[in-house]
């Protein structure tokens, strides 16, 4: 399994406390400490190569469907505000893959970092929370909105494409740092396939479709 370079900045942390433990275990008045050292260490190495897990999968070819941008569980479904967008909110666990997919093919016009709180990532209130837009323009169709936000835990994103680059339907674009959500915007001309409870996962579970061109 592949893991993304974004881990060992956890990893290696980890296995040199869990390393030092080793060596406080070789000395009588310290082996408990050392002890305690060394299970978290090397259990926090060990989660944290998994939470960065970036599986390979391929990238999708149907330019009439939208893809999930995340792994996880479909949160709600609903219009959120004026206007026919209907917004598309997925939770990802700390035990999901947490790498970013485009959801489709198309140019990056906009990237945009929004501040914002940390409320836990599974509640109604995360949709305030900190976050990057990131605005897709297809070819021959509406752009489309979709968005990294921040959790409780670790609160940091990265979106990797600059604006005016093209990216591929189900291209790895960035990754969230432990619990998050990730929302798809979808604008006139496109529909929602999916509903709340459904487990969806990155590149791979078409969410919508395009249903006009513009």
């Amino acid at each position: 399994m592949k893991i993304a370079p974004q881990a060992w900045r956890f990893v290696v942390p980890a296995v040199a406390a869990g390393s030092a433990g080793l060596w406080l275990m070789g000395r009588p008045q310290s082996w408990a400490l050392g002890a305690l050292l060394t299970f978290l260490g090397c259990g926090f190495a060990a989660f944290s190569a998994y939470f960065f897990r970036d599986p390979e999968r391929p990238l999708t070819a149907d330019a009439s469907k939208i893809y999930s941008p995340g792994d996880g569980v479909v949160m709600s479904v609903a219009r959120e505000g004026p206007g026919d967008t209907v917004t598309l909110r997925i939770f990802l666990s700390i035990f999901d893959v947490h790498i970013q997919r485009a959801p489709c093919a198309g140019k990056v016009v906009k990237v945009q970092v929004v501040g914002g709180s940390f409320a836990a990532a599974m509640k109604d209130a995360a949709r305030s929370n900190a976050r990057v837009v990131m605005t897709i323009e297809p070819e021959g169709r509406p752009p489309l909105v979709v968005e990294q936000i921040a959790g409780l835990i670790a609160r940091r994103i990265e979106c990797w494409p600059k604006v005016g680059t093209a990216v591929a339907s189900g291209q790895r674009y960035g990754i969230i740092y432990f619990g998050s959500q990730a929302a798809v915007h979808f604008p006139a001309g496109s529909k929602c396939t999916v509903k709340p409870g459904d487990r969806v996962a990155a590149g791979l579970t078409e969410v919508g479709e395009w249903t006009s061109r513009s």
